[in-house]
């Protein structure tokens, strides 16, 4: 039979927008857009690295990081990432959310100070100790995830909730602009005093002297908006669903909406205790209670993010290296390695400008008028039908008279992750599941993402620097790397389309509705409404 619904809850699904809720999407959303200028910023700096770090005397050409050394500074931040999700996911439903939220926060902030003061005598102890940080800083972020996401579907109503936590979510874009115009204004700042014709003649003058400083101040950045939020993020209150369904106190939850919501609740102490004490919805996640009702909700969500980040994250950690394939990007040996950074910088924010950023605003704007079911389903069919446009008749886009139609095409692929599965599965998590398990299924699908973008990261690296030899010579070196990667890329999409149907649509329903908190079962086991 059907349970009796407490106020608390009932109270924030029917609650008007007012301005607590654009505070909590601000103060949320600014550790996503530390959590990507964090993950994202270095790529922008990679080359520079490899031209500090990795050049010798006499080389014709600047020093390129090895391979392995690229694939463990790219990818070691991943690796982080997954751990902290899976570990702060649980820590947050056995702890409480506020708890947990200010030690993701801080550890974001001292990590990355940290990795811009990454120290060694040698390029392998300055690399090292780069990556001990950054798996660190990983670590922090990756608690983010399921915290922010579970704390913004817990406080909205559910009219417009997929907008709110998908806001949030938002912030990322402007965290990957802001990491390229931060790269756009130090690395020309630096190479004001160095023109870029007197490094053509001797490529080992083609690292200026501040270049070690530049990469530090862009890596260190990343503390600066973190730091600033983390005070109004410890003025926020618990959520009063953890505090009603998971703490079981009634009183102090009446109190904290009665504050926020600006309104008088009931303190519904002895309703709380008997529907804890009801049977049917204790179960754990290791049972076979959560399998039956959750275990396909959280294939599809774990499925679904991991077969996406493996395309996101490919794209977006190597953009330079498509750059450069089509020749949008000079060669390296034409420009000093300021310059350098200045052209990867500026490629990367003029793509997140126009399409990365909109792309986000799009989510928010008609995630709670079409659903989440939809835009996921066709976010991945976009994605599938532009990657395989740009793979099949690849040459043809890599002749320098097309180069124009090749970035269009590409933008196109990241307005459409962005406007599709990359919001959306973030979203869903937090609304499907029960509230005390909500934090760790969602830290657990964020895992599932960030191992696909650990697939990206470490093996799409060594697919991208297979080079056609053969066309070196014609004015544009296509990587045949590249090629094979998108036409790779594409059938990831399309797998993401089929696992997509798995995902259940939770538009304009109330987290209890979803999780099926306000059912109980028969004597067999059988869910009842």
């Amino acid at each position: 039979m059907a349970k009796e619904q407490l106020e608390v809850p009932n109270a924030l699904d029917v609650a008007k927008t007012q301005l607590y809720h654009f505070t909590a999407i601000v103060v949320a959303g600014m550790g996503f857009f530390t959590d990507a200028y964090d993950l994202f910023c270095i790529s922008l700096v990679t080359k520079l690295l490899g031209r500090i770090y990795y050049h010798r005397d006499g080389a014709t050409k600047p020093g390129t990081l090895p391979p392995n050394v690229s694939a463990a500074v790219n990818g070691v931040a991943f690796c982080g990432t997954l751990a902290g999700q899976l570990f702060f996911g649980w820590l947050g439903d056995k702890l409480g959310r506020k708890k947990v939220y200010g030690m993701t926060l801080m550890l974001m902030v001292l990590c990355s100070i940290a990795s811009g003061l990454s120290f060694g005598h040698t390029p392998k102890g300055v690399m090292t100790t780069l990556c001990f940080f950054r798996f660190w800083l990983g670590f922090g972020i990756g608690g983010d995830y399921p915290l922010s996401a579970t704390i913004m579907s817990e406080y909205a109503n559910k009219k417009t909730r997929g907008a709110f936590i998908a806001a949030v979510f938002a912030m990322q874009g402007f965290g990957i602009l802001c990491g390229g115009m931060v790269a756009i204004i130090i690395s020309a700042l630096f190479k004001a005093g160095y023109p870029a014709p007197a490094y053509q003649v001797n490529a080992s003058a083609s690292t200026v002297p501040e270049a070690d400083l530049a990469w530090r101040l862009i890596v260190m950045f990343g503390a600066l908006p973190a730091g600033v939020t983390y005070y109004w993020r410890m003025k926020m209150p618990e959520t009063a669903r953890y505090t009603a369904l998971v703490a079981k106190n009634a009183k102090q939850a009446a109190c904290d909406m009665s504050r926020v919501l600006q309104v008088e609740l009931e303190a519904e102490q002895e309703k709380v205790e008997k529907l804890a004490q009801e049977k049917g919805n204790d179960f754990g996640l290791f049972t076979v209670q959560f399998l039956r009702r959750h275990g396909l909700h959280l294939l599809g969500t774990t499925s679904t993010w991991f077969l996406l980040d493996i395309a996101f994250y490919s794209q977006n950690l190597f953009q330079k290296d498509i750059f450069s394939a089509i020749g949008w990007i000079p060669p390296p040996e034409t420009m000093n390695a300021m310059e350098e950074v200045y052209k990867i910088a500026r490629a990367q924010t003029l793509i997140a400008l126009c399409s990365t950023v909109p792309g986000y605003w799009f989510t928010v704007v008609f995630i709670d008028k079409i659903g989440r079911f939809a835009i996921q389903l066709m976010g991945f069919f976009f994605m599938t039908a532009f990657m395989f446009a740009l793979a099949i008749p690849y040459n043809h886009w890599t002749h320098k008279d097309n180069r124009i139609g090749f970035v269009i095409m590409y933008s196109l692929t990241f307005f459409f992750a962005n406007f599709g599965p990359n919001a959306t599965t973030f979203v869903v998590p937090a609304e499907i599941f029960p509230a005390r398990l909500r934090s760790t299924c969602h830290g657990i699908s964020a895992a599932a993402g960030k191992a696909g973008a650990m697939v990206g990261a470490f093996g799409f690296l060594y697919a991208a620097q297979s080079n056609d030899p053969k066309k070196t010579d014609a004015g544009y070196p296509p990587g045949i790397g590249v090629r094979k990667s998108l036409i790779v890329l594409g059938f990831i999409n399309f797998f993401g389309m089929l696992f997509t149907l798995l995902v259940p649509e939770s538009k304009g329903k109330s987290l209890e509705e979803m999780s099926k908190e306000n059912e109980g079962e028969d004597e067999n086991g059988t869910a009842q409404v």
